[in-house]
């Protein structure tokens, strides 16, 4: 019986960054694909992207059919992407069917319109270069001299076609009115294609947020849903696949010093070697001196240590280090050290998160610190936060580096905050830092409030912060409902009261 079967469809790796994982595999090969989108949202980024890659991975020629830009406007704006569509060309890897508007052309509308002069010279080009990928920009522009929509229909067909006939895997490309509603401006294309792609380029709250989702893949299975992308300068498309991504890091029983002797203690012996761990607190508490004790105690140990930092410059945090005694001058100087300062505003959260992965991935950091996440809310809605907040942590984690953030409580005294709620279950370690009045005097907390496979200090204890770093000391005694942000001080009468409430339950 599973003789007769035909073989499954093949796919083509396009080489744009994160598209073959949400395709499983890239585009079907030698089958055409229609991209639908508004304007600006980047389909003809994604057409010369996907021959350009096609040529610098895989050394496969292509041809690009242009309907609306000049080749001289299209090499001129792919510049800033680092493609040399000119030199593509005096390679012969890279062919152009100019069939866009001449300005000196009158417009004459005489009988039906024919498509085979067109796609007569798109088979002399593909023939020419001997492409293996074509991309036509855009259908609208053709389209809007056909009468009806079954003229729109029959002559899609007929491209489709053709291009199946020539052995390529290609993409049309397609307008849309809305983000969301009818794929494309005709009603028709996407009947027509063998797979359909949206990229959408949504206003929320004022933040622009890009995403692609794969609508109909014929015959071959694909990731689901909405995905994020950005464009960056001089990479072009790169798409963050959230649902590709596997649990599958090994795990390690290997200790790593917190930088501070006490809080290694609280913590069981230390932090595991590649956990996340987060430290939430008001601003003042010390989540950045346990930055800075994070990363000096690697860089004695002749770790590498990379920190992200979004609330303070580097001038700032070089000081604040000093202050407590730890030297980054020293640190940057030996090689351990790697500091990046960034203010949120200056990109939204999916650039943020391919830049950081970068820098990852060429620092090669055993330990990373990010101080603190809770800046990049404000650059991003609360699904771009989630997202980029799961695509972080999840590398880190495939990395098998330990990983500190800090998240900043709304209130001077505690309460749970939006970085938190996206972040605290994917931490391996939660370290609270609060503040408790007592008396007319703010004093400072500490608890390890999570240590994921490890026994831990239950205790809550008070720390003091001087030109040595954070010193923790004892547990509060006979005080109440310091992490909910309401400190009450406890007579030991009452205490004694409330032990004897339940030993009847427990038969004592």
């Amino acid at each position: 019986m599973s003789e007769h079967l035909p073989s499954p469809i093949r796919k083509l790796k396009t080489g744009i960054p994160g598209f073959d994982d949400i395709t499983n595999g890239g585009l079907p090969q030698g089958r055409t694909t229609l991209i639908s989108g508004t304007a600006g949202s980047a389909k003809t980024v994604f057409a010369v992207q996907f021959l350009g890659s096609g040529i610098e991975k895989s050394d496969d020629s292509g041809v690009f059919v242009t309907f609306e830009e000049s080749p001289d406007d299209i090499r001129q704006n792919m510049a800033s992407f680092g493609w040399n569509i000119a030199a593509w060309e005096e390679q012969g890897k890279w062919a152009f069917v100019d069939a866009s508007p001449q300005l000196a052309e009158d417009v004459i509308f005489a009988g039906s319109y024919d498509l085979g002069a067109l796609l007569a010279r798109i088979e002399h080009a593909v023939k020419k270069v001997q492409a293996r990928r074509v991309a036509v920009d855009s259908l609208g522009a053709i389209f809007t001299q056909l009468a009806d929509q079954g003229s729109i229909r029959n002559e899609l067909f007929r491209i489709a076609s053709a291009l199946k006939k020539m052995g390529v895997t290609a993409i049309l490309t397609a307008e849309r009115i809305r983000e969301y509603g009818e794929i494309a401006r005709y009603g028709v294309e996407e009947f027509v294609a063998d797979n359909v792609i949206i990229l959408r380029n949504v206003l929320e709250d004022e933040k622009r947020r890009r995403t692609i989702e794969i609508l109909k893949f014929r015959g071959t299975p694909h990731q689901k849903g909405e995905f994020p992308f950005t464009i960056m300068p001089g990479e072009g498309i790169a798409i963050i696949p959230l649902s590709a991504i596997e649990l599958k890091q090994s795990s390690s029983n290997i200790r790593i010093t917190s930088g501070n002797q006490e809080l290694d203690k609280m913590c069981g012996g230390g932090f595991f070697r590649d956990s996340i761990i987060l430290v939430s607190g008001a601003t003042g508490t010390g989540k950045t001196l346990t930055v800075t004790e994070f990363i000096a105690g690697g860089a004695a140990r002749g770790e590498r240590c990379l920190l992200f930092a979004f609330e303070e410059s580097r001038e700032q945090l070089f000081r604040n280090a000093t202050g407590w005694g730890v030297d980054f001058h020293k640190m940057e100087q030996e090689g351990n050290l790697k500091l990046i300062c960034r203010y949120p505003e200056v990109a939204g959260p999916e650039d943020h998160l391919i830049t950081m992965k970068m820098e990852i991935e060429r620092f090669a950091p055993n330990r990373i610190a990010v101080d603190s996440l809770s800046a990049l809310e404000r650059v991003a809605t609360m699904k771009g936060f989630r997202e980029f907040v799961i695509g972080l942590t999840s590398f880190i984690k495939h990395k098998e580096t330990a990983g500190l953030f800090t998240a900043t409580t709304p209130t001077l005294m505690g309460g749970a905050s939006v970085t938190e709620a996206h972040i605290s279950t994917v931490t391996d370690s939660i370290i609270m830092l609060r503040y408790v009045e007592m008396y007319g005097e703010m004093r400072r907390g500490l608890t390890v409030l999570k240590m994921r496979g490890s026994m831990h200090d239950k205790e809550i204890r008070e720390f003091t912060i001087d030109g040595r770093g954070m010193h923790i000391g004892k547990a509060f005694n006979n005080v109440t409902g310091i992490l909910v942000g309401n400190p009450m001080y406890i007579s030991q009468h009452e205490i004694d009261r409330i032990g004897t409430l339940f030993r009847g339950d427990l038969g004592i």
